[in-house]
């Protein structure tokens, strides 16, 4: 293969091989790296799992995988051969050390192949549960005792609470340095949430207004027209507040807020993200219910077809007070955004599937057209669609042609289909290739895991101590429970809930 920078010997193994993220994810993005030349001949992924099969139902496994979910589609058979190559099944127990001796042997052996050490990348794919027991049989068994090539990938989600986060941590600190861990959330992987740092820093034209004294409010919605898809153990435990806004939101949050880096070296990138999360406002008990919302959907229509409630899915009790909607209103004390609402919301069967953040400025100081002109006239919006779309879309105001001074909102676009002709690669695709060279940028840091969740724990407390007696309370197929709307309207503004490019004179 034609190679770039290509990176230096890499051996992953991935706890949870034959697992659903290896299988949809994991592999189709290494296979990607591979085709584009990042990854060199002195490249092997180990894949470790329970169950008994041979190497060649292993392969044919993530080769099905592969063909089904890779953005590039169904894989050459030429290509596939020798990638497969790279990719070995071992079966064994997480909780015995044999297994992790027999990790041990099949690196020494690929070392001595390669004639060089290689990179060590140990990627839980597997259950919370498990983070403890395999990151402390790495330990103890010596397979990262060289901290320069060792690293650990932690799935999300990392704790439960700020409690459990903070013991996570200590445990991992115990024989891994920080640098060493990788803490993966693969919405930082996604093109348009990296693009926004471009967009703030490397343009003069908005940096200056990125502020109090423009900003009117910031809206970050991610929604799902989806349920939660036979996870009903895991979302019992979870639910919308931890399972998005703790972690994707408070991140694409950090980079909205953020003051602009010194360098975009990792850490002084993720020194100004803990900066934000440190300033936000922290929520008393007595006012949670001003600031927070929280919903669960009912049975609905979704694209036509009938749902069935959350009480209703596998798995979940039917009395359940976990909330598949969360909703909340949060402030940064410091001198840029003081005063600034920010409105984070998420949720399961909602209208549409969509991930966007809406930056709404103030409206003009004085208005000097007459009424009658300035009819449609709205303020000034930015807003930044990382799915499914991706673009950019400012809206501005312009004249409507004729001979009468009238005023109407147009939107100016940036798509990215329209523009770059070459295929955006998936997230994983860039988060795997930061982890193989050694950039955490894209990751976050212990302090920052738990600067997050101590924003969120007062309303965590409060919603376990205060059962809903409303559940379900919104409809699915509905863009969620009726307080969310008044969280927004009472301060006189509304959730925006098409994107513009869909219905660009749209007033939301």
């Amino acid at each position: 293969m034609e190679t770039k920078n290509k990176v230096e010997p890499t051996i992953i193994v991935i706890f949870g091989g034959t697992g659903d993220l290896t299988w949809r994810k994991l592999i189709p993005a290494l296979y990607n790296l591979y085709l584009d030349g990042w990854i060199s001949d002195k490249f092997a992924m180990i894949g470790l799992g329970h169950s008994a099969r041979t190497q060649e139902e292993f392969q044919t496994h993530l080769h099905t995988g592969l063909d089904k979910f890779s953005r590039r589609g169904k894989s050459k058979k030429k290509e596939w051969d020798e990638f497969a190559q790279s990719l070995t099944y071992l079966r064994g127990e997480i909780t015995e050390n044999s297994t992790y001796a027999n990790i041990e042997k099949h690196i020494t052996q690929l070392e001595k192949k390669w004639e060089t050490p290689a990179n060590r990348i140990f990627y839980m794919s597997v259950p919370p549960k498990y983070f403890d027991t395999i990151a402390l049989k790495i330990g103890e068994t010596g397979l990262a005792k060289d901290k320069e090539r060792s690293r650990l990938v932690v799935e999300k989600p990392f704790g439960h609470d700020l409690q459990s986060a903070k013991d996570l941590n200590n445990l991992l600190h115990n024989m891994f340095d920080e640098n060493q861990i990788y803490r993966i959330d693969h919405y930082l992987g996604k093109e348009t949430v990296q693009n926004i740092l471009a967009f703030r820093f490397a343009n003069a034209l908005f940096e200056p207004l990125w502020n109090r004294n423009y900003i009117d409010h910031v809206q970050i919605t991610v929604s799902e027209q989806i349920g939660i898809e036979n996870r009903g153990n895991y979302y019992e435990t979870a639910g919308a507040l931890r399972d998005m806004i703790q972690n994707h939101i408070l991140q694409l949050l950090c980079l909205i807020a953020m003051e602009p880096p010194v360098s975009f070296e990792a850490d002084e990138v993720r020194n100004r993200k803990v900066d934000v999360l440190s300033a936000l406002r922290k929520l008393k008990q007595e006012d949670i219910h001003k600031h927070a919302v929280r919903g669960q959907y009912g049975e609905g229509w979704v694209k036509g077809d009938k749902v069935q409630a959350y009480r209703q899915e596998k798995d979940v009790d039917k009395n359940s007070n976990r909330e598949t909607f969360a909703a909340v209103k949060l402030y940064i004390d410091n001198w840029r955004w003081q005063g600034v609402p920010f409105y984070l919301r998420t949720g399961k069967r909602m209208t549409e599937t969509v991930s966007v953040i809406t930056i709404q400025f103030r409206p003009v100081p004085h208005q000097s057209f007459p009424k009658e002109s300035a009819g449609n006239w709205q303020s000034n919006r930015l807003v930044l669609n990382l799915q499914p779309g991706m673009n950019i879309s400012l809206r501005f105001q312009a004249k409507r042609p004729g001979l009468e001074m009238l005023l109407h909102p147009v939107d100016m676009l940036f798509d990215y289909k329209e523009s770059y002709s070459s295929g955006s690669p998936e997230a994983y695709e860039t988060l795997l290739l930061d982890i193989m060279q050694g950039d955490s940028t894209l990751f976050m840091r212990g302090d920052q895991v738990e600067a997050a969740w101590n924003i969120l724990m007062p309303i965590i407390r409060n919603w376990e101590i205060n059962p809903a007696v409303d559940f379900p309370n919104y409809a699915a197929g509905m863009p969620g429970p009726e307080d969310a709307e008044a969280l927004i309207a009472k301060d006189g503004h509304n959730w925006m809930v098409t994107p513009p490019e869909k219905e660009k004179d749209k007033d939301c």
